[in-house]
């Protein structure tokens, strides 16, 4: 992936903790996730959150689908 492929999420300790937010905003990726999760349309999102865009609702998916692609290896063989 690209430096650009995420480039509207952003971290700042700052904003939020730190926590992954949208362009700079105080909007967590996991707020727009859980506003996913509980059924609402990106078109119902923007209207909510008018400073968001389309882009962003897809943006906060393709960093969620990343980090569930996280992959644990061993660093030692397991003994059952």
């Amino acid at each position: 992936m690209t430096q650009t492929y995420f480039e509207r999420i952003t971290f700042d300790p700052q904003i939020m903790g730190g926590r992954a937010c949208i362009r700079g905003m105080r909007i967590t990726v996991s707020l727009v996730l859980s506003l996913i999760a509980n059924d609402m349309t990106t078109e119902e999102i923007v209207e909510e959150y008018p400073d968001l865009e389309a882009e962003d609702i897809r943006a906060c998916l393709r960093y969620a689908a990343f980090l569930s692609d996280e992959e644990i290896h061993s660093l030692s063989p397991i003994s059952v």
